[in-house]
Formats: structure tokens, C-alpha cells, sequence
């Protein structure tokens, strides 16, 4: 388990549907929507941002393909 937020572990696709999704739960729940989809949208935005998932550290998963472990 590494939970060292200066070293990123979501890759540049990742963020893009991170961030993506997160607007759309956002604005869902702007326009009446769950307030439990906002919050989980603003998770997600922030993940996104910091481009660091604590679910991702806590099993040593990684989506950036600088830190990820090399597969040869």
C-alpha cells in the first residue's frame, strides 16, 4: 500500500473519463438530481485533478503509465 500523493497513479485517459463523468454527475445533480451523484462526481473531479485514486494506492494499482510496474 503506497499513499505517497506526490507520485500519480491515474494515467491521462483515465482522467479524461474521470473527469468527464464527473461533470455529468455534477450537473445532474444541479438539475434535481441525487445529491449522493454530486457528491460522487466531486470525488471523482478531484481524483481527477490531483490525478491520485486512494482505492488505486491501496491496491497498488496504477493507470499512468510512468509509474506503472513494467509487464517484460
Amino acid at each position: 500500500m503506497n499513499f505517497d500523493i506526490k507520485k500519480p497513479n491515474i494515467g491521462n485517459t483515465d482522467r479524461i473519463i474521470r473527469a468527464g463523468v464527473a461533470v455529468l454527475l455534477i450537473l445532474g445533480a444541479i438539475r434535481g438530481g441525487s445529491w449522493v451523484a454530486g457528491v460522487i462526481g466531486a470525488v471523482l473531479l478531484a481524483t481527477a485533478y490531483f490525478r491520485f485514486c486512494p482505492a488505486y494506492a491501496a491496491t497498488d494499482f496504477s493507470t499512468n503509465k510512468d509509474t506503472a510496474p513494467d509487464l517484460k
